[in-house]
């Protein structure tokens, strides 16, 4: 008896369920830092320079192959499973491992990921002279380099061909360098005042001028723009003339010879010779390449900085937008309407908003934002542009203000409870002062339930970096051909689609047609988008508590 007693005083205490609480807790910040472990190590793992080895295996009429490449993972599958593809298997084994293999060539195999089961394989090597070049198309390159030629001739060979590439490949990323400045700054800008001029003329038209100083002011702004246009295409047909000079003839595991234009090469590298200060020099530049550079191969190779620049900018222009909304009918619901039953009602209705699916947020923004909206927006004020749609088209500000209205039910939450924890006091001094409440409002009130709002933009930054399903519909594309911010007026394009980190690893992950290449990017892009958040969500939370220092009664 005394022992139930006991428990059930235990019990009473309470201290069980802050036991339970802290333990459930604990398991919650041990499931999240694993998760996090696992996709940084399997994301981040990929920009290592692995070594490449060449494997000979048995095939089951008794021939040999070779394979040279990485290994990249294994697995241990049924004996059962193996022996159906035809593999050889001994008869007293249940479980074979076998090993994927990335062996490149992808344009003279057609694969460049195979599937190797260990009892197949007889000898693995790890060749000294073996290299991997990056490129352009088709993926990886691997095997042994023959010779350098510029223009068809052969200007190296055996040993001094090595150095002769790499001069080579850093001869044609300096041009490459050249013709990205040229068509993109110097044609791209080119190319945008041509589109202005002839919207410009199309406007005259329309409103009856058919001739007259204006439109030949625009005719000769349209001449000196063709006379620059010959010009720099000119510069960009010699470089392209340079740029295709240099060539590689390499020879595959197989033996087979193979000819690579150094154009299309990135950069090439022998993993199996490089110190360990040549690799760490390596992964840094993988990894800078991936934070600073566009996407290749169909998004499987290269960088992802125009998803960066996306949803940074998207979770910007959602602030702008959902701040103000928020605080101004938090306000309204807390110090100015009257507290009855069509209040209580719009409470429960903002409550019930933030439990919407967000994708019904999209069907929504297209519906309104960009068909209604938009579409009257371009019938007003770019009747030039029909039937191309300018704003009547998805673009990254119907992308921003359709996240503002997902959002905007925490922002007036969480504002009105900071508003509610302001002592009436200080409202009651403020008028007793003199001020009007319009006046206690502003300079009294709103500044002490400042940290209360950044609470609010906080979370709403959390959900809406993260949120995909509603961009599919207003504005996110697998590939923006210009960043919604350049150097052409105005500046910020609020009306051009734009690239997101969680469409991107939507993409990579199932519409990928290398599921095999496409795998470690989707993990380096996950981990990428968490440590976009999280610095997203700590530079708003050192604002917050600037502002919490400032007015300590209002505590957010």
């Amino acid at each position: 008896m005394k022992s139930i007693e006991s428990i059930n005083k235990w019990v009473g205490s309470g201290s069980p369920w802050v036991w339970l609480s802290a333990g459930m807790v604990s398991l919650n910040l041990v499931m999240v830092f694993g998760l996090l472990f696992l996709i940084s190590v399997r994301g981040l793992g990929h920009f290592w320079p692995a070594a490449i080895e060449s494997v000979e295996l048995r095939e089951k009429d008794g021939s040999t192959t070779s394979l040279l490449g990485n290994f990249v993972e294994d697995e241990i599958v049924s004996a059962a499973r193996v022996r159906g593809t035809g593999s050889t298997v001994p008869e007293d084994m249940e479980f074979v491992r076998r090993y994927l293999i990335k062996v490149g060539n992808r344009d003279v195999s057609g694969a460049d990921f195979v599937w190797v089961n260990e009892t197949d394989i007889t000898s693995r090597e790890i060749p000294l002279d073996s290299f991997m070049a990056e490129r352009d198309e088709w993926g990886n390159f691997y095997g042994n380099l023959i010779s350098v030629k510029l223009d068809g001739e052969i200007i190296a060979s055996g040993a001094t061909a090595w150095g002769a590439m790499q001069d080579g490949i850093a001869r044609k990323t300096q041009i490459r360098r050249q013709i990205k400045g040229i068509e993109k700054d110097q044609i791209g800008k080119i190319n945008y005042a041509m589109e202005r001029l002839r919207l410009r003329t199309k406007r005259l038209e329309l409103d009856g001028v058919e001739a007259g100083a204006r439109i030949d002011k625009i005719a000769a702004e349209r001449l000196s723009l063709e006379k620059r246009y010959e010009a720099l295409n000119g510069s960009l047909s010699e470089l392209y003339k340079e740029l295709g000079r240099y060539s590689i003839t390499a020879a595959t595991v197989a033996g087979q010879q193979v000819e690579l234009p150094v154009s299309k090469i990135v950069r090439a590298i022998h993993p199996n010779q490089m110190s360990m200060f040549e690799k760490i020099r390596y992964y840094f530049a993988k990894m800078w390449e991936f934070v600073s550079e566009d996407p290749r191969e169909a998004n499987t190779e290269g960088g992802v900085f125009p998803a960066i620049f996306g949803t940074v900018l998207l979770v910007m222009l959602m602030s702008v937008f959902v701040t103000p909304f928020g605080v101004i009918a938090a306000v309204y619901l807390r110090e100015y309407a009257h507290q009855g039953l069509l209040t209580r009602t719009i409470r429960i209705a903002v409550n019930n908003l933030a439990g919407v699916p967000s994708i019904v947020y999209g069907v929504f923004g297209l519906g309104f934002f960009v068909y209604f909206l938009g579409g009257n927006i371009d019938q007003l004020f770019f009747p030039e542009s029909l039937p191309a749609p300018t704003f009547g088209t998805p673009g990254i500000l119907w992308s921003a203000l359709t996240l503002a209205i997902l959002t905007v039910p925490v922002v007036i939450v969480s504002t009105e409870e900071g508003l509610t924890r302001i002592p009436r006091a200080i409202r009651e001094g403020s008028l007793a002062l003199g001020a009007t409440k319009a006046e206690t409002l502003w300079r009294t009130v709103l500044p002490m339930a400042t940290p209360a709002m950044m609470t609010g933009l906080i979370l709403s930054i959390a959900r809406a970096a993260g949120e995909v399903a509603p961009l599919m519909m207003v504005g996110v594309v697998k590939l923006a051909p210009s960043l919604p911010m350049d150097g052409n007026f105005p500046f910020l394009h609020v009306d051009r689609k734009f690239m997101h980190l969680g469409f991107h690893i939507y993409d990579v992950g199932f519409q990928s047609p290398n599921v095999e290449a496409a795998r470690p990017l989707v993990y380096a892009t996950a981990f990428l988008l968490v440590v976009l958040i999280v610095a997203l969500n700590i530079a708003a939370i050192r604002i917050r508590n600037r502002l919490r220092e400032s007015y300590k009664a209002g505590d957010g």
